[in-house]
């Protein structure tokens, strides 16, 4: 399993190394690669909220999502239902926002592995329902397995 997923990593980036010298503004692209199961309609959402910020997303779909959140350390107070990885390795859990997945790039922490938005908020990108809006924190979190927030988020706009 893990040859396999080492085998996908190095397809899913191959292109924009093979083009980096040439082209430039490609390395700066975003492309983050998305773990999901197939049924699960807000990851598709979720998927379509990077895109339209201008991440490049890949999805992937599992029956099992278990073995991939534990490759990367996300614990399981910090879970939800798919889980994202940056070129860097840094993980995304859940429904964060592109805006927060972009500015922790720019400036990663010392010793933080991702971030995370536990569980499933309402209103959040991919969970969107009506004009239903539930305030939520984005979580950065640690090699240590300690977190703390990193933002929050108290209206629908705050997310853009």
């Amino acid at each position: 399993m893990k040859i396999l997923f080492k085998l996908a990593m190095v397809l899913l980036y191959l292109p924009m190394l093979a083009h980096s010298e040439t082209t430039p503004e490609i390395a700066n692209e975003l492309q983050l690669f998305v773990h999901k199961t197939p049924t699960c309609g807000c990851c598709k959402k979720w998927l379509h909220h990077l895109e339209q910020q201008g991440i490049t997303a890949t999805g992937v779909d599992h029956q099992d999502l278990g073995t991939i959140k534990q490759q990367y350390g996300v614990l399981p107070q910090y879970r939800s239902c798919h889980t994202a990885v940056s070129q860097q390795g840094f993980f995304f859990e859940g429904h964060v926002p592109a805006k927060f997945i972009r500015h922790f790039l720019t400036s990663p922490l010392p010793d933080a592995i991702g971030l995370s938005v536990p569980a499933m908020p309402v209103g959040s990108p991919g969970m969107e329902v009506g004009d239903n809006f539930m305030p939520y924190r984005v979580l950065v979190l640690f090699s240590d397995g300690s977190s703390r927030v990193f933002a929050r988020v108290n209206n629908y706009q705050e997310q853009f």
